[in-house]
């Protein structure tokens, strides 16, 4: 079996499956190569053309903006599933008519720091992460 890749798709083709049906641009390469491509996005890297239409790999050009983006989303969705359970069991114990663990206050800061995390993608300074909404202090302390 041969093995192809067209510049013009970006695809990888074989002799059997595709028989007659490669794109014009369709160079024939190894499966050594073929198998190392495979590995481009474990390297953060990218497949490429080179003057020939062979496929190489490059060096995958990051936009560090969308990079941060994407992190700092990641954080946010962090802090607000971990503060979820806290919320779920404040209001579990409302319903059952008994104590709660968080005071009133306290519930009212986390609901205030969890809505702050909700709207921080549209604030202005949004991703600098020196900017991130901040808990309450006492939120880092383990509640039984």
């Amino acid at each position: 079996m041969l093995l192809f890749y067209a510049p013009s798709t970006g695809g990888f083709y074989n002799s059997i499956d595709h028989f007659g049906k490669l794109p014009e641009d369709a160079v024939e390469i190894s499966e050594h190569t073929y198998n190392g491509l495979f590995a481009a996005p474990f390297l953060n890297r990218s497949i490429a053309s080179d003057t020939n239409g062979h496929p190489v790999l490059s060096e995958r050009l990051v936009n560090k903006v969308e990079a941060q983006i994407i992190s700092e989303t990641h954080w946010r969705d962090a802090q607000l599933n971990a503060t979820d359970r806290l919320v779920a069991r404040d209001r579990d114990e409302m319903d059952d008519g008994g104590g709660t663990t968080l005071d009133q206050a306290q519930y009212t800061q986390l609901q205030a720091y969890r809505r702050a995390l909700r709207e921080w993608p549209q604030d202005e300074l949004f991703p600098a992460a020196e900017h991130r909404p901040v808990a309450p202090p006492w939120l880092a302390t383990p509640f039984q």
